[in-house]
């Protein structure tokens, strides 16, 4: 019936809530009619971006989480129609893992027709190594019913150790069988498409509302037209989604 993205990685400040907003993004462009879900209890990046009239699914109880509360979640998702992108924060990976693999949903959703999709991020820089055991990690986790995209996003640097790509690593090869496709964010010049980007992040805008920011400078908005531009035909080319 749909297919259930859901942006997971443990570490935080990765580029997660970016990866959930890109698919919102793209699949309103090929018309189509996603719900967007943040449960992120902390940090609710998506829940600001008013264009994507997100659902802000409440987790917390006092001060912890009740993972109870995720049977929203699924109340959410059994019924739809529509493709469903799920943004989750680092605060609650954990708890909403656990969730998933010991209530066995996505069994469930594979039995209601629904295709469990789950979006991991791999970052350069000090986070490499972090981002790459979360994705062994979770390929190890979850059974065959689940489908992995990864997203390798080179912002805070190369995305290699020891000379090695990520391909290449064991992390990698063990699992390569688990990955239907791997989505390549633009490598971006920082003083220019990177900053243009950035700004377009932190005030919670689409690429369409920034481009048609008049505001916004005539090279800017034809930067964030070359980003938009990549990044949709980087996910052209994976089918998965």
């Amino acid at each position: 019936m749909a297919k259930i993205h859901m942006v997971l990685q443990g570490k935080g400040g990765v580029g997660k809530s970016l990866i959930a907003a890109a698919l919102a993004q793209y699949k309103t462009s090929k018309g189509q009619q996603p719900k967007c879900v943040d449960t992120d209890p902390v940090n609710a990046t998506l829940y600001g971006y008013k264009a994507l009239n997100v659902h802000k699914l409440q987790i917390m109880e006092g001060d912890e989480i009740n993972s109870r509360h995720f049977d929203a979640l699924i109340e959410i998702i059994a019924p739809s129609e529509h493709d469903i992108i799920i943004d989750n924060g680092a605060s609650s990976f954990v708890p909403l893992s656990h969730y998933l693999i010991t209530n066995n949903v996505p069994e469930l959703l594979h039995s209601m027709g629904h295709e469990l999709v789950i979006h991991t991020v791999i970052t350069g820089g000090q986070a490499l190594l972090d981002t790459v055991a979360g994705f062994g990690q979770l390929a190890g986790q979850y059974p065959t019913e689940a489908l992995f995209v990864v997203w390798l996003n080179p912002y805070w640097g190369p995305i290699e150790h020891e000379g090695k790509s990520f391909e290449q690593l064991k992390a990698y090869t063990a699992n390569k069988s688990r990955v239907s496709a791997i989505v390549r964010i633009p490598n971006l010049k920082e003083e220019t498409f990177g900053r243009d980007l950035s700004e377009m992040l932190q005030d919670r805008l689409t690429f369409d509302e920034a481009i048609a920011l008049e505001t916004n400078t005539i090279m800017t908005r034809q930067r964030l037209k070359i980003i938009k531009t990549q990044l949709y035909d980087q996910m052209d080319s994976a089918s998965v989604l």
